[in-house]
């Protein structure tokens, strides 16, 4: 008895039948999805579709996943956006008006839009819903399963209102089988649709698909029904032969290519190698019909397509041809990418000799600095242990082991350095600007093209840096590929290190310090330029200088006291001789600097300042500045020469900038640091000095930051007005750096100073930056001139295709370029897109041109019809299909059909396939040629509007498309119904 009364122990077994299935679920799930998109009801009133408004109007889409049990569903929304109309349409709103999809049954105005869903084109739908498996999950393909969503759809569309159409998507993905319905005030739109691999013969033809669409709504009732009838019918172009593809390949055994798009030095190629137009694609339509205009039937057709009012044509690009200029920047890219230095591409053998070399380098470095040498200086030399080594280097490696052919790399390097066909003594050199050949057009300035290099931070276009890249792409596609371009690397590094020894300029630089809108390989080049416009001046005033000495020793006997003496007669003629500096090879921190504008000064004559001792005669003057005066004397104050400030490469400048960041906050790092930034401001207070004897702080403040020297006008003690001068407040903060470098500064005029840029140290820096670049390394740093390249040839070949939505293209390119190129780690990934789209850009102009030369624009005399056809062929690129003004007897139609009967004549010679001829026999005799192929697909739309299912119920839109093709057949219907009268 305890166990009864325990509570525990009585159990209550409870069924809620109020409990929710899976299908009630998703029913459910479905009617909430249709609420929150806002499709319940028929509130708005939407305008009829325009004339082509499915392919030109823009289509919107919201999805959403749900479940049945654990299976995922995917419900889509589609709609054609589109105003709706004011408050004066909600008035006019009938309660039992047709739901809008079922008007769109009816609706002629977008018949076989060029591009949009299928659904759209087979039923004219503006808007409706789609519910498809999700990914990963098995199609629905049970009868019994279709049924159930079937019914699920319908379950929702009438508890929820919604009069948007909604389809489910059926049997495998590929076969695209829909079924749906839609609901309205009464009626009911029952879409269904059939497909089979092959079209049966009964229903090969208009007469067959109207027995069977005048079967399915029962339309023996209606003896005379009228059946309003559209019908396209495809034809495809697949022989081009009768106009061959204009561009021939390149001859790439030839250095020069005379065929177009053939291969040259400093440019690259452009075009495709094989037809870039794969088919052209005629339609012929017959918008409007009924049943006893046309005869089509097993026995005869009035179909021709001659006859056809309306032709549109399409055209179908190749997949993926071959084009040059894409070709060109993939390799270049895949270069990019390599990890191979230029030791383990050209081999061990020629590094061991060079790291000898260089050994011997080093020594003859030291070895020039002992008191005595054990042999001559000239055999020292840095010039005679560099081509030493070159000579062992081409002594050791085989002709056949070469990577780059010798011919090649010497029409490259002639190419990039065409001042070296001149001899090059320094007579030559002196009086040979070559920059003034590389930039002789000064209207390039304004050239926007020309300019573009600041945009993509690469080079100038006619910059040696430009055609560097230009080669080194050429040599990587055609002439050895990552070997090759080591090889050529190497090569010019010599070359490069040949014009430093011997003081040539670097043909094809800008004069001037390093400009930091290039990319860093551009900045390198032009500081080696730098160093060697440094050293030339140096070494010509010291020329200069040595034979005023030599004059004044044979005049006077003596030598000036002011100047020190070489340190070594012998040396000094040695080195003049070979036309290098003795300083140019020492890095002594107390070496003396040859200004560089030594001939410009002007010197203070012997006479003048008696007053003064010797050692402040006036020393490195230039002019007299504004006609002031010293403040403690009435000698004129002069501009001093002073010391270029050293170029920096961009590099350069971010390194000094961490130096600098590194000394922290502190006083001592602050003092420190602005003792470095000063060494500027302390070379030229020295200039001052020796240029102005007797100045002060004051004098140089006046000259060189005239708003730190304040003036203003006083009253003196005899009650004149006055003009008294004193340092800005900042000038007199202790501890300022201005006054702590002038108090330190001596009196050395800039000649005699410690170089501020010591272009020897720099130069040899720069030499081995580029010495020790990876072949892929230097490919990065010319993808920016290549991509600047590839633009502006695209821009020329639009230039003259005239296409609008390639310049765009161009234009849009340029500025995501820009964006790309600019940061200092380049995202390759994006960069790789990127290319890409130029190489769509490159297809896309070459397909132009098929399509120039398959109409013979510029071939015919008369110019509407030439202005016509460029008009078609430039729309046929920029619109998914392009109706032939005139159908068959117009310009464009009368060329499309020459290019049917060609082709047709054509396939006289070839086998025939029985199976390609799967349509009935054309009209007319059989032993003619027909003009045109059997129909590659043809789409039969019928339309109308009866009573269903009973003679007195509501006249409705009954519709069936159909399409027959060689391997489908497919039956898409929408058959209405009152739900109301039945």
């Amino acid at each position: 008895m305890a166990a009864d009364n325990d509570p525990e122990s009585e159990v209550f077994e409870i069924t809620d039948f109020t409990t929710a299935s899976e299908w009630e679920r998703f029913v459910s799930r479905v009617e909430e999805v249709l609420n929150d998109w806002k499709l319940t009801g028929n509130s708005a009133v939407k305008l009829s579709p325009e004339k082509g408004e499915y392919t030109s109007g823009t289509w919107g889409e919201h999805s959403q996943d749900i479940h049945f049990a654990d299976f995922k569903f995917f419900i889509t929304h589609y709609f054609l956006k589109q105003d709706c109309e004011g408050d004066d349409g909600k008035d006019k709103l009938e309660e039992d008006a047709l739901p809008m999809a079922m008007q769109d049954l009816l609706c002629m105005n977008n018949d076989f839009p060029p591009r949009a869903h299928c659904l759209v084109r087979w039923y004219g739908l503006r808007e409706f819903v789609v519910i498809s498996p999700g990914a990963n999950c098995e199609a629905i393909i049970s009868e019994s399963k279709c049924n159930l969503l079937l019914s699920s759809i319908s379950i929702s569309l009438a508890n929820s209102g919604c009069q948007v159409p909604i389809f489910v998507q059926i049997q495998q993905k590929w076969r695209r089988m829909y079924s749906g319905e839609c609901q309205g005030p009464g009626v009911r739109t029952d879409f269904e649709m059939v497909q089979l691999r092959k079209v049966p013969s009964q229903y090969n033809h208009l007469s067959g698909l109207l027995d069977i669409f005048k079967s399915k709504i029962g339309c023996t009732m209606f003896p005379s029904l009228p059946v309003n009838i559209a019908i396209r019918f495809t034809y495809i172009l697949q022989d081009w032969q009768q106009h061959s593809w204009p561009q021939q390949p390149p001859d790439f055994d030839t250095l020069l290519g005379g065929e177009v798009g053939g291969v040259e030095f400093g440019k690259l190629p452009f075009g495709a190698c094989e037809e870039p137009i794969s088919e052209l694609h005629l339609a012929t339509t017959w918008p409007h019909l009924t049943e006893g205009i046309v005869v089509d039937n097993d026995v005869y057709s009035d179909l021709d397509p001659l006859q056809a009012p309306h032709w549109s044509v399409r055209v179908r690009a190749a997949e993926n041809p071959q084009c040059l200029l894409g070709d060109f920047l993939t390799e270049f890219f895949k270069l990019c990418c390599r990890k191979e230095s230029t030791e383990e591409v050209l081999g061990r053998g020629l590094t061991e000799e060079e790291g000898k070399e260089n050994n011997d380098i080093s020594s003859a470095l030291s070895k020039l600095t002992e008191p005595a040498a054990a042999v001559p200086i000239t055999k020292l030399s840095v010039s005679n242990m560099v081509h030493t080594a070159r000579k062992h280097i081409r002594r050791h490696r085989r002709i056949d082991e070469s990577p780059l052919n010798t011919d090649v790399l010497n029409s490259v390097l002639l190419y990039l350095f065409p001042d070296a066909a001149v001899e090059k003594s320094p007579d030559n050199i002196k009086n040979k600007t070559p920059q003034s050949n590389s930039f002789g057009t000064t209207k390039q300035d304004k050239n926007s093209d020309y300019n573009l290099f600041l945009q993509l931070k690469s080079a100038p276009s006619d910059s040696l840096t430009y055609r560097l890249a230009l080669c080194v792409c050429l040599v990587n596609y055609n002439y050895g590929g990552l070997r090759a371009v080591a090889h050529l690397w190497q090569e010019f590094v010599l070359e490069l290190r040949f014009r430093w020894e011997n003081n040539h300029l670097i043909y094809g630089l800008t004069e001037g310090p390093p400009d930091l809108r290039c990319c860093l390989l551009h900045q390198k080049l032009q500081m080696l330029n730098c160093c060697i416009e440094r050293k030339r001046a140096r070494d010509e005033a010291r020329k200069a200088s040595d034979g005023n000495k030599e004059r004044e020793r044979r005049v006077s006997g003596g030598t000036h006291n002011n100047r020190p003496a070489p340190e070594s007669a012998s040396a000094a003629s040695a080195s003049a001789s070979q036309g290098k500096s003795w300083d140019s090879w020492s890095d002594s921190e107390d070496e003396f600097f040859e200004c560089l504008s030594d001939q410009g000064e002007i010197e203070a004559p012997h006479g003048e300042g008696g007053k003064d001792s010797s050692k402040n005669k006036a020393e490195g003057r230039l002019h007299p500045y504004n006609n002031m005066t010293l403040l403690n004397s009435t000698e004129p104050l002069y501009v001093p020469v002073t010391q270029e400030p050293a170029p920096m490469t961009e590099d350069l400048l971010e390194e000094q900038s961490e130096v600098l960041a590194k000394l922290g906050t502190s006083a001592e790092g602050t003092h420190l640091r602005a003792r470095m930034q000063s060494a500027c401001l302390l070379s030229d207070m020295e200039s001052f000095k020796a240029a102005n004897p007797g100045c002060v702080l004051e004098d140089f403040v006046r000259w060189y930051s005239p708003r730190d020297y304040v003036e203003e006008e006083v009253v003196d003690e005899k009650g004149n007005t006055v003009v008294r001068g004193e340092l800005s407040a900042r000038m007199k903060i202790p501890g300022n750096m201005w006054v702590e470098a002038w108090e330190t500064a001596r009196i050395t005029p800039a000649r005699r100073q410690k170089r501020l840029f010591d272009d020897t140290k720099e130069a040899e820096k720069v030499l081995h930056y580029l010495a020790m670049q990876k072949p892929a390394e230097l490919a990065r740093h010319l993808l920016p001139c290549i991509i600047h390249a590839a633009i502006l040839k695209l821009k020329e070949e639009e230039l003259v295709e005239d296409i609008p939505s390639v310049k765009k293209n161009i234009q849009q390119a340029t500025s995501q370029a820009s964006k790309l190129l600019h940061p200092p780690n380049h995202d390759y990934k994006k960069l790789e897109d990127f290319i890409n789209q130029l190489m769509t850009t490159e297809t896309v102009i070459t397909q132009a041109r098929s399509l120039k030369a398959k109409f013979a624009i510029g071939e015919d005399e008369k110019g509407e019809s030439t202005d016509e056809l460029e008009k078609f062929v430039s729309s046929l690129l920029e619109e998914p299909e392009v109706v032939v003004m005139g159908a068959g007897q117009g310009p464009a139609g009368s060329i499309i059909h020459k290019l049917f009967i060609n082709a047709q004549r054509a396939a006289l010679l070839a086998p025939v396939d029985d199976e390609l001829v799967f349509d009935r026999k054309p009209t007319g005799s059989s032993s003619k040629v027909p003009d045109f192929p059997p129909p590659a697909g043809r789409e039969i739309l019928l339309r109308t509007c009866v009573p269903r299912p009973a003679p007195y119920s509501k006249a409705l839109p009954q519709r069936l498309f159909c399409v027959l093709m060689r391997d489908e057949f497919r039956l898409a219907g929408a058959f209405s119904s009152d739900t109301s009268f039945f």
